[in-house]
Order: C-alpha cells, then sequence, then structure tokens
C-alpha cells in the first residue's frame, strides 16, 4: 500500500542519522563510566557530601537515559518496518494510524536526543537561576516583565521542570519589576541558557488611553545552580548579610517574621535577596546559592572577555542590545537577532512554545555563533 510504503521509505531516512548521533555519543564509554559511578555510589562515605553525591547521581541518569533513548530508537526502526511489512502482506489498511502515530513518536524522540548531543557543556545538566528586570518604561514594562515569568513558567511545565520563586518585586500597578526563580531538572541549564540577553516587546499598550504603540524591554539572567565544592571562595569578611520582612504573600509566619535575607558581596558590589522560603535559614541558604551562581557568571564572562581580548561589559536595557524581538501590532512576530530564527505564532510562543528558538540557538551556538541579525525593523 502507496501509504505504508511512504512510511517505510521515511523512516528509513532515520538509520543514517542515528547510527551518526551514536558514534558522536561514545556509548562504549559512556557505558564504563555508568559503571564506574555505579561502583562509586555503592562505596562506603558516598553520601557524606550530598552536593557531590546529587551531581553524581544527576550525571548517571543523564548517560542511562541517553544509552536507553538509541537503543529504544534502533527497536523503533524496527518495529515501524515490521508494522509496515505486516500491513503490506495482509493489506489491512487498519495499522496505517498505527505505523503513522509510532512514526511520529519516533521523530520527537530523535530529535530529542540530538538536541542531547548539543547539550555538553560543563554545567549544562544544573539546574538554573533565572532572573528578570524590567527596563525603563514603567507599568509597561512591568508587565512585559510579568508575561515573560509567565512564559518561561508554561515553558516549564511542558517540559516537566519545577519552578520556585525566589524573590519578587511586583509593579506599583500591574505585572512585576524583577523576579529571580529556580528551574530544576533535566537539563534546566543548558536549555534555559538561549535566553539570556534582552527581550523587546512592540504592542499597542492596555495602559495607555491613546492607544499608541509602545516598546518595552526586560532583561534575563540565567546562572547555572553551582554545588558548595566548586572553586566559587566566598569569605565571610566579604560580606555584609541583613534581615528584613518579606514584603510578599506567603502567610503570616513569613510576614511577621525578619526571614528575608539580603546579600551584599562587597568586593564585587553583587546583592541577592530571597525571601519566598519560610524560614530566615532557607532563605540565607537560597541567597547563598544565588551568590554562588552570580560570582560564578561574572568568573565565566571574565574569562570570555579575556580570550576576545575585549573588556566585560553590562549592557543596557534598551533598544539595539536585544536578542529577541516580540510583536504584537501591527502584526504578530517573534524573532531571534542572533539566530535569524521568526514565526509568526508570537501568541503561541508566549504561551511557552519556546523549544523552536532554544534548539535554533543550540544549532547556531555549536557552528561559532556568528550573529545573523535582522530583527529590528522599527515598526
Amino acid at each position: 500500500m502507496v501509504e505504508l510504503d511512504q512510511i517505510k521509505q521515511e523512516i528509513l531516512t532515520y538509520k543514517a542519522p542515528l547510527a551518526e548521533v551514536k558514534e558522536s555519543l561514545s556509548l562504549e564509554d559512556k557505558s564504563k563510566k555508568i559503571e564506574e559511578l555505579e561502583r562509586e555510589m555503592e562505596a562506603p562515605g558516598f553520601w557524606d557530601d550530598p552536593d557531590r553525591a546529587n551531581t553524581k547521581m544527576k550525571e548517571l541518569k543523564n548517560m542511562k537515559d541517553t544509552r536507553d533513548l538509541v537503543k529504544s530508537l534502533e527497536t523503533g526502526i524496527d518495529d515501524i518496518l515490521t508494522l509496515v511489512e505486516m500491513g503490506n502482506e495482509e493489506e489491512d489498511e487498519s495499522l496505517i494510524p498505527e505505523a503513522r502515530e509510532e512514526l511520529e513518536n519516533f521523530v520527537s524522540r530523535f530529535e530529542e536526543l540530538r538536541l542531547s548531543t548539543l547539550l555538553s557543556g560543563e554545567y549544562d545538566n544544573s539546574d538554573a537561576i533565572v532572573e528578570l528586570n524590567a527596563g525603563a518604561g514603567g507599568t509597561e514594562s512591568c508587565d512585559w516583565c510579568g508575561m515573560l515569568f509567565r512564559m518561561y513558567s508554561k515553558w516549564a511545565d511542558k517540559k516537566g521542570l519545577k519552578i520556585e520563586v525566589l524573590d519578587q518585586l511586583d509593579g506599583d500597578e500591574a505585572g512585576i519589576k524583577s523576579v529571580s526563580f529556580q528551574v530544576s531538572g533535566d537539563n534546566a541549564y543548558g536549555y534555559l541558557k538561549s535566553e539570556k540577553g534582552v527581550h523587546r516587546l512592540v504592542r499597542i499598550s492596555p495602559f495607555n488611553a491613546q492607544a499608541k504603540r509602545q516598546t518595552s524591554f526586560v532583561s534575563c539572567m540565567v546562572m547555572p545552580v553551582i554545588p558548595q565544592n566548586n572553586d566559587i571562595v566566598i569569605e565571610d569578611k566579604d560580606l555584609r548579610i541583613d534581615t528584613y520582612r518579606s514584603s510578599g504573600a506567603g502567610g503570616q509566619h513569613i510576614n511577621k517574621t525578619s526571614s528575608a535575607i539580603r546579600i551584599t558581596h562587597i568586593p564585587t558590589g553583587i546583592v541577592v535577596t530571597c525571601q519566598n522560603e519560610r524560614s530566615q535559614f532557607q532563605n540565607k541558604d537560597k541567597a547563598f546559592e544565588m551568590l554562588r551562581a552570580k560570582l560564578f557568571e561574572l568568573k565565566m564572562e571574565e574569562e570570555e572577555a579575556k580570550a576576545q581580548g575585549i573588556a566585560g561589559e553590562i549592557k543596557d536595557i534598551a533598544w539595539g542590545n536585544q536578542i529577541r524581538s516580540y510583536f504584537l501590532q501591527p502584526y504578530t512576530m517573534v524573532t531571534d537577532k542572533r539566530t535569524g530564527l521568526k514565526t509568526a505564532d508570537a501568541l503561541g510562543v508566549l504561551d511557552g512554545k519556546l523549544d523552536q528558538f532554544i534548539v535554533s540557538y543550540l544549532k547556531w551556538k555549536s557552528t561559532g555563533g556568528a550573529e545573523v541579525g535582522g530583527d529590528d525593523e522599527d515598526v
């Protein structure tokens, strides 16, 4: 049957790419590493350092998942070919929908595997801390900040990732002035590092009586959660730690006690705050986690700038510095300045459909990351 033969031809086109991806993953080396980690986990004292143990557990799970996915895809090709052969021999059209569904499932899982080959950075499998800050523009920018937070929350939910708000400052009338949150789960930082930069919104403002088109900006900082045994050294003498009452939601205990924490790292001027946990101890622990992440990010930026022979700079949250623009009027479009990727489904993107931009960024970065540009039509 013609449709079954088309399915056969389509699945056969994945044989060579799957073999290439399998080779690039060095599965034999991974299998040896899995055995080493399993032996290490059985050794006495493995859990004496919980941070290190959890990192090892994550690494082991990631390698096992990759190995099992490759095996499942290899079996999947054979299963689909068997289904096609059975349908043709018995001239059974009822097998066509099943074969088509199996093919779609295979393609989805293969793309997941191919994406994993782009996540090879040291901290790609780490949890991420994301910080959104509204730019100039008052209520309009605060509303845009709230929209972005919703976008990332929706995306995380689709990916099965967990979001925990660490600190939030609401806008005076609407939206959010700033929010820090942790995203936990497999490859959280590897995915979200694509979002670091300035995000620009162009729309008819619902807060403007004249219905004028306005442009708003929000900066997004993304940092990996760094284990305490990392080489980031934080000296007590370099810190100023303040406590204050939480201003957010969370019940009487949070709001009536000085449980919120502000830590200032004096040498760098970095300030982190956390007020959403139930106790001062928990807030302090999370604040130190945020500080380690920010100091690590600063170190990476300095090393990258040094390697490029340029001075590091903090870009303004303003026009010309955006990585991505979201147009809601006079038409709908989302364009990425770095990769050149565009989609007219702006509302879908704002509803969490970010994967196409994340994958495009990872592929772009793996090929050298030369900026394409072209998103700045000043409509």
